[in-house]
């Protein structure tokens, strides 16, 4: 084999294996990476059951049932449509109906089910991705574009 020949091996070689790194690093992401969506796009069916992402919108006004013990379930709009949650666990001081919300979790049987729920920290504040979806949906009434 020839001293060129060896080089072009050498070269592959390191090309796949840069390659199959490169390919073992990007799946790790998609398997981690958390997309935030609304209401209007669960509704829509944009998101499979499997795939875990955050979800966003208004807490609905007298959807709060806190009667099966420490499970709670609500409802977060978008004022477009309206997606049922189930959360076990303690809820954020500030979460309250009307209030903006994002949640973590994953769809079980037409149920989003919730394993880490964020409330807003102020009477002001509006996590951008909600604002952003209310603002979509034509529903948004707080200051600012």
């Amino acid at each position: 084999m020839k001293r060129k020949h060896k080089r072009l091996t050498f070269v592959l070689v390191a090309l796949l294996l840069l390659g199959g790194a490169a390919a073992l690093v990007l799946s790790a992401f998609e398997e981690n990476i958390v997309f935030f969506q609304s209401p209007s796009d669960v509704v829509a069916g944009k998101i499979g059951e499997d795939r875990r992402f955050r979800l966003g919108g208004l807490v609905e006004e007298g959807s709060v049932d806190k009667s099966a013990g420490e499970t709670v379930t609500f409802r977060i709009t978008d004022m477009a449509e309206t997606v049922s949650v189930s959360y076990t666990g303690i809820l954020p001081d500030l979460f309250r109906e009307g209030q903006g919300v994002v949640c973590e979790g994953r769809i079980v049987n037409g149920v989003f089910v919730a394993d880490e729920v964020l409330a807003k920290h102020d009477e002001n504040y509006m996590p951008p991705e909600v604002a952003d979806a209310l603002k979509k949906s034509g529903e948004w009434k707080g200051s600012g574009n």
